[in-house]
């Protein structure tokens, strides 16, 4: 089902996800170390444009596939609500709140991708 181009948006969605995740983890695991820059991965609809969708064809005179997506994260340095006097940027209530849009990002993708399985087992079924 990853050939639908739906379940396809909502597991690069998750994948985003679990890699900002990761990246507010760590922010929070350094959040005491001196000089430490917080960091965020660019927005999911940065990375969507990036990947370029193309149609891609099975004969030589359709149209070619474009490359695909690049699986790395790039980081970027975000804007810190507070720098503290040894250097860090790590705001923990600012790491708490982005956590709770993960959070949320993460049940709405999933309640999309349920819905659309219905439906698609729907029209399947008949």
């Amino acid at each position: 089902m990853s050939d639908i181009y739906l379940f396809g948006l909502s597991s690069r969605r998750a994948e985003w996800l679990s890699q900002r995740q990761t990246v507010i983890a760590e922010n929070v695991a350094n959040a005491n170390t001196p000089g430490y820059l917080g960091k965020d991965v660019k927005n999911f609809a940065d990375e969507l444009q990036s990947t370029q969708l193309a149609m891609a064809g099975s004969n030589p005179l359709h149209l070619a596939a474009s490359g695909g997506r690049a699986t790395e994260v790039d980081s970027s340095k975000e804007t810190a609500w507070d720098i503290t006097h040894s250097g860090n940027s790590v705001s923990l209530e600012q790491e708490m709140l982005k956590g709770s849009q993960v959070q949320g990002a993460f049940s709405l993708n999933t309640s999309i991708a349920k819905a659309f399985q219905r439906f698609y087992l729907m029209s399947v079924k008949g």
